[in-house]
């Protein structure tokens, strides 16, 4: 399993990860839980309707942190919008409970992969393992 295999891995174990962004000069967290790996790339979904797009838009430069087992996964790296409708139906297909929300023929559902990311596992007990894509 290569490293974006094992940061994908670890996000769709955990189910619930949180996404910060920035709002101006204020930092925004929030739950998130869709993760995709598509085409060699790590995607999540969010709607275009809603802040956290219009905060990605403006910034493009987030991070991620998940925790699981006494590890945390720590990824920061610029988010880029995928409007391909096959990435779409990747992530509607492998969870369904979007479904009664988003089409991937609406205008709102957003997909975004991870570019010049930098992913770490952290613990209290090893090294932190770093991993790019």
């Amino acid at each position: 399993m290569n490293g974006i295999e094992r940061v994908y891995q670890f996000l769709d174990e955990v189910h619930t990860y949180y996404l910060a962004t920035v709002e101006g000069v204020q930092p925004r967290v929030r739950a998130f839980g869709t993760a995709l790996l598509y085409d060699g790339k790590l995607y999540i979904q969010t709607g275009k309707v809603k802040p956290v797009s219009k905060q990605i838009a403006a910034n493009p430069k987030v991070e991620i942190c998940a925790f699981k087992g006494g590890k945390w996964l720590r990824i920061a790296g610029e988010l880029v919008n995928d409007d391909n409708r096959d990435v779409k139906v990747a992530m509607l297909d492998k969870m369904p409970s979007l479904k009664p929300m988003y089409s991937a023929d609406d205008d709102n559902m957003q997909m975004l992969y991870f570019k010049n990311a930098t992913a770490t596992f952290s613990s209290f007990t090893e090294e932190p393992e770093v991993i790019q894509f």
